[in-house]
């Protein structure tokens, strides 16, 4: 039987899958918020935005803390650190493609040139 070991970066992918959490992060960029506020802008129950937020806590991104009765939600973008590594070989490949295609097209603009 083959097992397979998930690394701890993979729980950042699966937390910004989701659009919702994305924007949960988007929030939390802008500064701290409970975990009322950030419900209050979404159309989606309360709960569904806990699920999100615990999500979001387990991959390291989101950090809670009491405050009074509150939850109040913090972002911790360390871990998305992650998701630039693994962009970063992918700038490489789009930028020596996009090379690639500016000498096509450049060729093919001199072609053009040089035909009577």
């Amino acid at each position: 039987m083959l097992t397979y070991k998930r690394k701890p970066g993979n729980a950042v992918f699966r937390a910004i899958a989701d659009p919702t959490r994305r924007e949960i992060l988007g929030l939390l960029r802008g500064g701290r918020h409970t975990v009322g506020e950030i419900a209050a802008n979404f159309r989606t129950s309360r709960p569904a935005i806990s699920k999100h937020l615990r999500l979001l806590r387990g991959a390291g991104l989101v950090v809670m803390h009491k405050q009074g009765t509150a939850r109040v939600c913090g972002l911790n973008a360390r871990p998305l650190r992650t998701v630039n590594t693994w962009l970063r070989d992918y700038e490489a490949l789009w930028s020596a493609n996009l090379r690639s295609l500016k000498s096509y097209i450049e060729e093919g603009q001199d072609e053009e040139e040089t035909k009577p």
